[in-house]
C-alpha cells in the first residue's frame, strides 16, 4: 500500500476514535502507532536480541533492551509512587510463572517473534507472523481459561517492590541489577569494543518514553497479551462457545465488563491495533522479500505461535507485559520472568536450527 493513502486511512481511524469512542483511546492509538513505527523502523526485536546474544555473543540487542528498562523504570516508578491511580504490572510468583516464562522463551525463538514482535512483523507483512496472530490469540484465551488450574499448583501474593522498598530504593536496586547484568553480558561477550548500536539505543529510549506515556494515559502499563486473549474470548462468547460467568478469570468484574464492551474501549487492544498500523506505515516505504518456508516449517511455526500465546498468559505477559512493564513498574515477577524466559530461549534457538529456520 502506498504511504499517502495509508496515512489518510490511519488519520481517518484516529478521527473516528476521537469523535465516536474517546479522547483517551484516540491518544492511545497514536501511542500504539508510534510503538509500531519504532519497533519496525529500528527492527527492535526482543527475540532477535536474545538470539544474537546467545548464538553469536553479540551484546548490542540485549544492551539496547537494558537501556529501555533503565529509562522506563526511572520514568515510571516515581509516577507510580506519587499517583496511586496508576497501576503496576503485578503478577504472582508462581509455578505458572516459572513454566509459562520458560515455554514462552522457547516458543518465541521458533516463531521468530514475541508478542510485540509478532504484531509488528505481521504489520510489515511477514507471512508467518500474520498466520501466528490468530493462533496466538486462541492460545492466550485458552491460557486465561485454564489459569486458575495452573495457579492452584502454587503461588505467592504479587510483590510490589515500590510498596515494599519505596520508590527511590527500587530505582537504585533496579539500576544496580541491570548495570550488573550489562557488565556480565559485556564480559561474557569477550569485552567487545562496541556494545551500543544506534538503532538499538534510540529504539530502546523511544519505546521507554512511549511505554511511560501509555502508563499515564491508560492508567496501566503497556501490555500486549491481554488484547489477544480478549479478541478470541469475544468471538468465543459471541458464538455461544464460552460462558465467562463460569470462569474464574473472565468472571472478574473488570474482565466481564470489558468482554461486554466494544473492543475499541480496551486500552491493550487499541495499542495493539496501533502497533500493527505503525508497522504497516513503516513497511509501506520498503520493498522487502521474505524467505519462503517449507510446509513443515509453517506447521511448526504456527504451533509455536499457539504455544507462545498460551504460555504468555500463564507467565503474566510476554517480553512487554512480563519483562518491560513488570520490571519498569517494580513487580518482582518481572525479575523472575527474565531468567526463566532466557533459559527457554536457549532451548528454542537449538530447536529453531533443527527445524531449519
Amino acid at each position: 500500500m502506498k504511504r499517502l493513502p495509508l496515512t489518510v486511512a490511519l488519520l481517518a481511524f484516529f478521527t473516528f476514535l476521537l469523535w465516536s469512542v474517546s479522547v483517551r483511546q484516540s491518544i492511545l492509538y497514536l501511542i500504539g502507532i508510534s510503538m509500531g513505527a519504532t519497533l519496525a523502523g529500528a527492527r527492535f526485536g526482543f527475540t532477535t536480541g536474545w538470539r544474537q546474544l546467545a548464538d553469536s555473543r553479540d551484546p548490542k540487542g540485549s544492551i539496547g533492551q537494558i537501556v529501555l528498562l533503565l529509562v522506563a523504570l526511572t520514568l515510571s516508578i516515581p509516577l507510580l509512587a506519587n499517583f496511586p491511580e496508576l497501576s503496576a504490572a503485578l503478577g504472582p510468583p508462581s509455578i505458572s510463572l516459572l513454566i509459562g516464562a520458560f515455554i514462552f522463551g522457547m516458543s518465541m525463538q521458533i516463531a521468530d517473534g514475541c508478542g510485540s514482535g509478532s504484531l509488528y512483523k505481521a504489520g510489515m507483512g511477514i507471512p508467518l507472523n500474520v498466520g501466528i496472530l490468530p493462533l496466538f490469540a486462541i492460545g492466550s484465551f485458552l491460557g486465561s481459561v485454564q489459569l486458575d488450574q495452573w495457579l492452584a499448583l502454587g503461588q505467592l501474593d504479587p510483590v510490589n517492590l515500590v510498596t515494599v522498598l519505596g520508590a527511590t530504593q527500587t530505582v537504585i536496586l533496579s539500576w544496580v541489577l541491570l548495570l550488573a547484568t550489562g557488565f556480565g553480558i559485556w564480559w561474557w561477550c569477550n569485552k567487545p569494543a562496541v556494545i551500543f548500536e544506534k538503532r538499538w539505543v534510540i529504539g530502546g529510549i523511544l519505546l521507554a518514553i512511549l511505554a511511560t506515556l501509555n502508563l499515564i494515559v491508560a492508567g496501566q502499563p503497556w501490555g500486549v497479551v491481554y488484547g489477544f486473549g480478549l479478541w478470541a474470548a469475544k468471538i468465543a462468547y459471541s458464538i455461544g462457545f464460552f460462558d465467562p460467568g463460569s470462569n474464574p478469570f473472565w468472571s472478574q468484574a473488570g474482565n466481564l465488563e470489558i468482554l461486554s464492551q466494544s473492543v475499541l474501549l480496551d486500552v491493550t487492544s487499541i495499542t495493539n491495533i496501533g502497533i500493527l498500523s505503525g508497522a504497516l506505515w513503516i513497511s509501506s516505504s520498503r520493498n522487502e522479500s521474505h524467505k519462503p518456508l517449507t510446509g513443515k516449517q509453517w506447521i511448526i511455526g504456527l504451533i509455536a505461535g499457539f504455544v507462545m500465546g498460551y504460555s504468555s498468559r500463564l507467565a503474566f505477559g510476554c517480553n512487554i507485559g512480563g519483562m518491560v512493564s513488570g520490571i519498569s513498574t517494580g513487580s518482582l515477577h518481572g525479575w523472575i520472568w527474565v531468567p526463566m524466559a532466557f533459559a527457554g530461549t536457549l532451548i528454542g534457538i537449538k530447536l529453531r536450527k533443527r527445524f531449519g529456520f
